[in-house]
């Protein structure tokens, strides 16, 4: 009666996992706007967006800075709590299962880098500013687009290209501060990215980190061969963009006009300072151009409303517990961080 009992068992999980999966259906999205869905909306601009991912900060930056007002759609990731993002709500949304998605009309446009630009050329006289478009500017606005191209995180592996991309240096340098905002999710949460996600890897590294904590982290061979080549790369990026910054005369990217790029970049340095890098990359008198860049960055209002009030708990409390561990750890500090970049 017991193997019984157990079969139908085992015939009810496998009955209620497959009618899921066909409920939760994923596949590729390519980037840009796509008339061919027609999404449920209110408003004119909604947004897809979880506080903590690096793209849908630079996403409601550009709003905010564009002025253009939205109807918010909060989506948690598992770093902040639960895999929302593949439900089968957010997945009618993007069956790729990754936010921010910007809804113009009720049509949904992906890839932040797109999403982006694709909101600035609908913001008039505002977004023509932010793309640095207008008469005689074309060799300003290439500048801002290849500003913009080396902060973005593409690719379906985010850790590559990290030569190339100073947007894909971030998940590398962001590894130790997954590790300790993981800590603070319960076990079962990870159960539907285990059975859902269309990229099994990720559920499978998270759940990795939350196994082995930060300080099993430097073990991990594999992972840390990706953040010490992220950590180096960005050195790199960042030595280009106090360059840059001089070269413009500042205050900004473009010299006096404020673009898409510097939108671009103020996540690149916050996710920096938020995982606490910071001081590794600009502090006590190291790239003082870019220090000085961070500073006017986090003075814009868009700053404060964008990123500063969209900070939850659970990256507060993980970026409180790495920083305890890197004093309380000068063995750990200097197996994440090496040498001075």
């Amino acid at each position: 009666m017991t193997w019984l009992l157990a079969l139908l068992a085992l015939l009810a999980a496998a009955a209620w996992y497959l009618s899921e999966r066909a409920r939760r259906q994923t596949r590729p999205m390519t980037g840009g706007l796509h008339r061919d869905v027609t999404l449920a909306h209110i408003r004119e601009w909604e947004l897809y967006h979880n506080g903590f991912s690096l793209c849908s900060k630079k996403l409601r930056v550009c709003l905010d800075e564009l002025g253009l007002d939205y109807t918010s759609h909060p989506i948690d990731l598992i770093e902040t709590g639960s895999y929302e993002n593949v439900g089968r709500r957010f997945l009618a949304v993007n069956p790729g299962g990754l936010v921010p998605v910007l809804v113009h009309q009720g049509h949904p446009v992906y890839e932040s880098h797109e999403e982006i630009v694709y909101a600035a050329r609908h913001a008039g006289e505002r977004g023509r500013a932010l793309l640095a478009e207008g008469p005689g500017d074309s060799a300003l606005a290439a500048l801002t687009a290849g500003w913009i191209d080396r902060a973005s995180l593409v690719g379906d592996d985010p850790t590559q290209a990290t030569a190339e991309r100073a947007g894909n240096c971030v998940p590398g340098l962001t590894f130790p501060l997954f590790a300790t905002m993981v800590r603070h999710v319960p076990w079962r949460r990870f159960v539907p990215g285990l059975l859902f996600h269309p990229q099994k890897r990720r559920p499978l590294f998270f759940l990795l980190l939350k196994l082995r904590g930060l300080n099993g982290l430097p073990a991990l061979s594999p992972v840390m061969a990706i953040l010490r080549r992220s950590r180096d790369d960005m050195a790199r990026h960042l030595d280009a963009l106090g360059a840059q910054l001089e070269a413009s005369g500042g205050p900004w990217i473009a010299g006096e006009r404020f673009t898409l790029a510097d939108v671009s970049w103020v996540v690149i340095l916050d996710r920096l300072a938020e995982a606490d890098w910071d001081g590794f990359f600009w502090g006590e008198g190291r790239r003082p151009a870019v220090a000085a860049y961070w500073q006017r960055l986090r003075e814009r209002p868009s700053y404060e409303t964008a990123i500063v009030k969209a900070r939850g708990a659970t990256l507060l409390a993980g970026a409180a517990e790495l920083k305890q561990a890197k004093r309380a750890s000068p063995r750990l500090r200097m197996a994440l961080e090496g040498a001075e970049a």
